[in-house]
């Protein structure tokens, strides 16, 4: 998997890292088992400081989509609790929804716009 961070954006480095290990996992790029690069080399590859990549890692570990091994480091590891992945992702959507309406956009146009990300997705589970 490829990880290209954008050093001009607003979003912090580590959000946008840790977001794309999260796309990998959705579009079936790295899979439950397979291991991320250590701390250490991800921060070499990429260009950034491991203390960015520790603290992207534990958010993934505290959000269920990873696992720490002393052996193997950093493990795909999906927590499966869905009843907490709904609640977490409504109290998101609820703030991107009063964004929404805020700029005028419209339950149609939030439709079509999800249903164009989700089958970005595909059918991989």
């Amino acid at each position: 998997m490829l990880i290209e961070i954008d050093f001009n954006s607003d979003e912090a480095i580590y959000i946008q890292l840790q977001n794309q290990i999260i796309m990998g996992i959705a579009m079936n790029l790295i899979r439950e088992g397979d291991s991320l690069p250590s701390v250490r080399q991800l921060a070499n590859t990429v260009g950034i400081n491991m203390h960015t990549v520790n603290k992207a890692y534990a958010i993934l570990k505290q959000e269920g989509f990873i696992r720490l091994d002393r052996r193997k480091g950093a493990v795909i590891a999906i927590d499966m609790d869905k009843a907490r992945a709904l609640m977490e992702m409504k109290e998101q959507l609820r703030v991107l929804l009063a964004r929404g309406r805020c700029k005028n956009i419209s339950r149609e146009e939030v439709h079509t716009l999800v249903e164009e990300i989700y089958d970005e997705y595909g059918d991989v589970r």
